[in-house]
């Protein structure tokens, strides 16, 4: 896969993981305080690993056709957090 193939394909998975979060954010909305407020500490984690995997894109797209590869694992790795995070979250909150 060519390094923009790549990209376009990190771009379309970072807009699904966004909305897998806002999903999550909005099943914690309708819980009782309590478990609001614990919610509201995974969904900020949860946010910190959306940024980073945000920041490996960018560092995808700032590297040179030579290097870009050898970032994709951190960013698939960041993207199965994410998206292993907000599943718990929206299962919990169901």
């Amino acid at each position: 896969m060519s390094k923009e193939a790549y990209q376009q394909k990190a771009e379309a998975k970072l807009d699904e993981h966004k909305a897998e979060v806002a999903k999550a954010r909005a099943k914690v909305k309708g819980a009782t305080a309590d478990a609001r407020l614990d919610a509201e500490k995974e969904l900020e984690g949860l946010e910190a690993k959306l940024d980073e995997a945000k920041k490996k894109l960018a560092q995808i797209k700032d590297a040179g056709e030579d290097a870009w590869e050898d970032l994709t694992e951190g960013l698939e790795n960041a993207w199965d957090e994410v998206a292993g995070a907000a599943k718990k979250i929206v299962k919990r909150f169901s």
